[in-house]
């Protein structure tokens, strides 16, 4: 006879079926989930009526199958409850690795309990009974594991829309605490409101790979890398270019929130540049467009990426506002415009603290030929920068004629623009 043969009519031990230690399914089932209560964490926090209830229920159709499969019969059509209870756990939070855990525990007393009386005749038959546990393993964890995937996709989306949807409502000015209810999600009092832009990476460019497909995977760890500092908390409408953050300010204190642009930079492999804006929940829609004008002011600058607050640039903020003071203040540069190489000469030296040694070495000549320029400026203009009030008001001009002569969109910053350094 066969070996296929023998599986189709069941296996035995010692003269009796293989499956008679597991035919007494609710005894045997009790046995295995005091072993999982006791041994297999965090089985233990379950709730009681879980335990006695699907747990035990569960544990009960996995020995019918493994009994069903053991006597040579057909698979019962109880994978589809099975794969019902897999799919409850993925939405309650159970870790996968426990319910697969349990499962091959379960299997471990189970295959002790049938080959306890085995001999030395039932050889063949236990090489039978190995290859079935293999088979009913594999049976077992395909279900659970498709069924949990499944669900916690589907848990995962509904998530990700109640969170889209609830910051669509807060920075929309929207009522929201019955939205919020409905979400599961708890408005904080206050928010720390980040405004971010996120460059493209490198790979991105390259003709070799697709561009969209290394944006999207640049944004995934950066969402990864909120996730885990700030669990679920964190509110986000982002996309691979940079979108707006609100977290609560019980979450990070203000003084993190720099190591977060860092670590969120990081993770992304790209430099980030994000200006933040403290508000009430009611103030939040003020607050981001706040954040994104300050945000925008920053890259117009070229400052160098991180995170901005208005404390830091409340100057350069107002010199960037609309009106006859702006315009003016860049007017001021304007006798320099027929000579770029004493404008980039002025943005450089600002940009290195008025070092003429090293504005000397980032441009490639002379000393002598710094303190040149710096005098045809002074003479152009009528303000030299070689004094403090000359030197503030060429800064400022160069602030000012940013906004006033290269409007444009907030990611693509001009050559021309004042130097600005991030604070420390």
């Amino acid at each position: 006879m066969t070996t296929n043969e023998t599986l189709h009519m069941g296996l035995t031990v010692s003269g009796k079926p293989m499956s008679t230690p597991l035919q007494d399914v609710r005894t045997v089932s009790r046995q295995l989930v005091g072993h999982f209560v006791d041994n297999v964490f965090p089985c233990a926090t379950l709730p009681g009526d879980v335990i006695s209830g699907d747990v035990t229920t569960v544990t009960g159709i996995c020995l019918q199958l493994a009994v069903s499969m053991l006597d040579g019969k057909d698979i019962p059509a109880k994978t589809d409850r099975l794969a019902d209870a897999a799919a409850g756990w993925a939405r309650e939070g159970v870790p996968i690795d426990t319910i697969l855990h349990a499962i091959h525990e379960g299997f471990k007393i189970g295959l002790d309990l049938v080959v306890s009386n085995a001999t030395a005749t039932d050889y063949d038959n236990l090489v039978g009974g190995a290859k079935l546990v293999v088979t009913m393993l594999d049976t077992m964890s395909a279900t659970v594991a498709r069924a949990y995937l499944r669900e916690y996709k589907a848990v995962v989306s509904e998530h990700h829309t109640a969170v889209h949807t609830l910051t669509s409502a807060l920075l929309g000015g929207h009522p929201t605490s019955t939205m919020a209810r409905e979400c599961g999600i708890t408005i904080a009092e206050t928010y720390s409101v980040l405004a971010l832009a996120i460059p493209a990476h490198a790979d991105e460019a390259h003709p070799m790979l697709d561009g969209r497909v290394v944006a999207r995977r640049k944004l995934r760890r950066l969402q990864a890398e909120l996730a885990i500092r700030c669990g679920d908390t964190a509110l986000s409408l982002l996309s691979v270019d940079g979108g707006t953050l609100l977290i609560p300010t019980g979450t990070l204190a203000d003084a993190e929130l720099d190591e977060l642009v860092t670590r969120l930079s990081s993770a992304a492999r790209v430099p980030i540049t994000a200006a933040v804006v403290t508000a009430t929940a009611d103030q939040v829609p003020t607050a981001a467009d706040q954040a994104h004008e300050l945000l925008d002011m920053v890259q117009r600058l070229a400052a160098v990426p991180g995170l901005y607050r208005f404390t830091e640039m409340a100057l350069e903020y107002q010199l960037t506002r609309p009106g006859p003071g702006r315009e003016t203040l860049g007017a001021l540069l304007d006798p320099v415009d027929p000579h770029p190489e004493l404008l980039e000469t002025l943005q450089v030296h600002i940009g290195n603290n008025l070092n003429r040694q090293r504005t000397a070495r980032r441009l490639h000549i002379h000393t002598n030929t710094v303190d040149y320029r710096l005098r045809r400026i002074g003479a152009l203009t009528g303000f030299d920068p070689t004094a403090n009030s000359g030197l503030w008001y060429l800064r400022s001009a160069l602030i000012a004629r940013t906004f006033r002569r290269h409007p444009r969109t907030a990611d693509t910053p001009t050559q021309s623009s004042a130097p600005v350094h991030q604070p420390d």
